[in-house]
């Protein structure tokens, strides 16, 4: 890889040291830090490809240390954390985050996941604007470059809202449950219930719907594209 260096933000020396192993031993470079302001400009460097999360660095919440990278990078941000609870997931991909592993993990699914992640994040920043694009009204996705422009702005999304924005784009006027978004978009990386669903549509429309009503709720069935 041009690149495959991982910032893990962790104040608890063991566990960072375990993961660091893990995924050096598996070809990734990886650097520790503990303090909350030092690792964010960090993740913000553009020298890292992915960061791993705890919900608490010491006396900073992990959730807005992620929320604080995602409003500048769209690097895959990854909570690997203690906290089983559903409260912290939900937390944790309200904030931005892009998946969500508790401790103990496995190491084998742990680093296959980090590296669907990193592959997507790499393959959305190389990709160049091309004449492949979904439109709906105002909206428009361009598949080749995973840009998103609303009213000819461009709007700045993670790769899992981008995700479930296009699949819905690709599928207009077409009701489609939260555990089926669950199982077409997440797969495998599911986490949680469909409440992860419901935070990612909530996230979605709040940077796309400022002058117009894209996707539209169907009390009781799930969620669709308006096309008209």
């Amino acid at each position: 890889m041009e690149n495959s260096r991982i910032i893990i933000i962790d104040c608890a020396a063991s566990a960072a040291r375990f993961t660091k192993d893990c995924l050096s031993a598996l070809r990734y470079e990886c650097d520790i830090e503990t303090r909350a302001a030092r690792a964010l400009d960090m993740a913000l460097s553009g020298e890292y490809v992915c960061v791993i999360l705890e919900t608490v660095i010491g006396n900073t919440d992990g959730f807005k240390l992620c929320a604080d990278i995602r409003g500048s990078s769209g690097i895959p941000i990854i909570f690997i954390s203690s906290d089983s609870s559903d409260a912290s997931k939900v937390r944790a991909f309200s904030a931005g985050g892009d998946d969500y592993i508790t401790k103990p993990f496995s190491i084998s699914e742990t680093v296959a996941r980090i590296g669907r992640h990193i592959a997507r994040y790499l393959q959305s920043n190389t990709a160049q604007r091309s004449g492949r694009t979904v439109k709906i009204r105002g909206l428009e996705i361009n598949k080749d470059s995973h840009r998103v422009f609303v009213d000819g702005k461009e709007v700045f999304m993670p790769v899992k809202e981008y995700e479930l924005l296009l699949f819905l784009a690709e599928n207009p006027n077409m009701v489609f449950s939260k555990e089926h978004l669950l199982d077409r978009v997440w797969g495998i990386d599911a986490v949680g219930d469909s409440s992860t669903v419901t935070v990612h549509i909530q996230r979605i429309r709040e940077k796309i719907e400022t002058n117009a009503s894209y996707i539209e709720t169907v009390w009781g069935a799930g969620y669709r594209m308006n096309s008209n």
